[in-house]
């Protein structure tokens, strides 16, 4: 799954454009390496996302094409 739509779908970015202007500003960061919006996203890994003075991390636990609101945080984990 693109990782602009990853983004959307797990409710960490509430809209997909807002996500893709977030990759091409350089503002996500996955495994450590600036993303672009295609980037295909898979389990384990650790997207950094910055927004604003709030920076969110996380670890991709599962990848669903569509997620409701009760079980979109079954979609990762926030990592330290």
């Amino acid at each position: 799954m693109r990782l602009d739509k990853y983004l959307k779908v797990s409710r960490i970015i509430k809209r997909r454009t807002v996500a893709n202007e977030a990759c091409d500003a350089g503002r996500v960061l996955v495994n450590g390496k600036p993303a672009r919006a295609s980037y295909d996203v898979k389990i384990g890994d650790i997207i950094e996302v910055s927004l604003g003075v709030r920076s969110v991390r996380i670890r991709v636990l599962e990848v669903s094409e569509y997620a409701t609101k009760e079980t979109a945080d079954r979609l990762f984990e926030s990592v330290q």
